[in-house]
This record gives structure tokens, sequence and C-alpha cells, in this order.
């Protein structure tokens, strides 16, 4: 009789001991979460950029083409890299003729844009040159003299054979019927590829001897002018992201920019890019996308 007694005494007990456990236990628990402890951090939201704030995410690449067919003249095609964070931008003329293979069948800028415009030339320049192009502009001959007239006559050395400039390789004030004519020279003596380099050297220079406060000042007013005036790809809303930048890099830059020569072989009527130079500037606009 003890013996059973006794085990009705142990059950109690022991559901007595667990449930004093539990309690203590969530006392425990509930002091332990109040000090902090065992807190998961939960994951922060990425803080936004400053609407005014300059970083590499402003760095972008434009294919420039100017299309005047009345001047009897090829398509231009630069590419037109810009640095707001450095301040910088870089211009690289395309002669028309440029061919490449490109899936396996060979293909030429111009005859891309001649059968799908300016997003087949960009697509031909992206798959080319291994480039990621954010948008294009293509400018006819109104277009381009607003240009010119925008950013100022230029002063720029002349070494063509043309009907009222000096070809001697001085220095001439261009204004923008000048500056029209002599980009869309088709006599040079190296055919295209000098003409292409002549457009992105006379690009740099425009953009160098520019009053940039000026041009920053009136931006937005340009902007309209301008994008009412070509085709293009470029929105308001990818205006509005880079204004800040581009106003930063006009007001506060200095000989901001320059131009880059595409090396490569005249074939014939055809130019090919050289392989060495489109590896380095692969790597070259790696750098800028990954800069600060």
């Amino acid at each position: 009789m003890a013996k059973r007694k006794s085990g009705h005494i142990a059950v109690p007990f022991l559901i007595t001991i667990f449930i004093g456990l539990i309690i203590v236990g969530g006392c425990a628990y509930g002091v332990y979460r109040y000090l902090g402890l065992g807190k998961r951090e939960e994951p922060r939201e990425p803080i936004p950029r400053a609407i005014d704030e300059v970083t590499s995410e402003d760095n972008h690449t434009m294919l420039l083409v100017l299309d005047v067919p009345e001047k009897r003249c090829p398509p231009t095609f630069v590419l037109m890299h810009s640095m707001p964070l450095k301040k910088e931008i870089v211009f690289i003329g395309i002669p028309s003729n440029t061919i490449a293979l490109v899936d396996d069948k060979q293909m030429s800028i111009g005859g891309c844009y001649e059968s799908g415009g300016p997003a087949s030339a960009e697509e031909f320049v992206t798959k080319v040159f291994g480039i990621e192009i954010d948008k294009y502009m293509k400018f006819n001959a109104d277009a381009a003299k607003k240009i010119y007239d925008i950013f100022g006559d230029v002063t720029y050395p002349v070494n063509a054979d043309i009907a009222g400039f000096q070809n001697d390789g001085s220095s001439q004030l261009l204004n923008s019927d000048q500056a029209l004519t002599f980009v869309t020279y088709t006599m040079f003596k190296d055919g295209e590829s000098e003409r292409a380099f002549t457009a992105a050297t006379f690009l740099s220079s425009m953009v160098n001897q520019t009053d940039g406060k000026y041009l920053a000042d009136n931006m937005d007013n340009n902007f309209g002018i301008i994008i009412n005036m070509i085709e293009s790809d470029v929105t308001s809303a990818d205006y509005k992201d880079h204004k800040a930048a581009l106003k930063h890099m006009f007001e506060n830059g200095k000989s901001i920019s320059s131009a880059v020569s595409l090396d490569g072989t005249i074939s014939g009527d055809d130019f090919i890019p050289s392989e060495k130079f489109i590896g380095e500037l692969k790597e070259k606009f790696a750098e800028t996308k990954s800069a600060e």
C-alpha cells in the first residue's frame, strides 16, 4: 500500500516541476528579449542617393549619329562616353565603312544603319566593341547647327581643301554652317577614318571651348529645344536623372573633353578596327563602370 501511495505523489510532483520550469523559462526568455539579447537585425533598405549627388552611376555612353544626305556624305558616327564624377568626356569617331564579323556574318556599321536606323548601328557597336551603349541621338543638318550655335563658334585647325576655308592647317573660327560643312567633307586624305576622327576632335574642341557655366545655367531650355529636333531614345526622365551630374561637370570642369583615334586598317573601301584596340577599349570602359 505504501508503495502505491508514493507512486501517486510522484506524478503530481513531476507535473509541478515541469510547470515551474515553463514559468521560469518563460520569464527568463522575456528578460533575454527585453535586454535585446539574441535579437535579429532586420535587413535595412538601401539608402537612395541624394538627388544632387554625383556618382559613377551617372557615367553613360551614347552613340551620336549625324545624317545629312543633302551633303552627299555618309552618316557620321561618334561614341560619346561621359564621366561626370571625373568631369571627363571622351569622343571616339567610328568610320562609316567599319566592317566586322557579327554572328559569323560580315557586317558594316553603315549597312546596319541603312537597314535598321540608329538602334541597329548601336547594336553593331555593342557586338563589335563589347561596349554597352545607353542611348543614341540622331541629328539632321538643322539639329547639328543648333548644337553648334548653343556651344558657340569653334576655333579649329583646318587642313581640308574646302571653298571658303584656309587649307593650311591654321586655326580658324568656324560658325555653325562652316562646322557642318567641315565635318561632312568627304575628301580627307585617309577617307572615312580621318573624317570620323576629325568629327570626334571637333566635338571635343567644341566642348572645351564653350562657357561651361553658361551651358549649365541654360541646360533645361536647351534640352527642350534639342530633344524636339532629333530622333533619340533619350527621355525627359533620363535627363532629369543625370541633370545634376551634367551641370556639375560643366560648371566645375576645365578642358573636360578629349578624342580617341580608332586604331585599325584601311582595306580597299573598308575599315577594319584593331582587335588590340578593341580589347583596350573594353578594359577602359570596364574601369570607368566600376570606378568610385
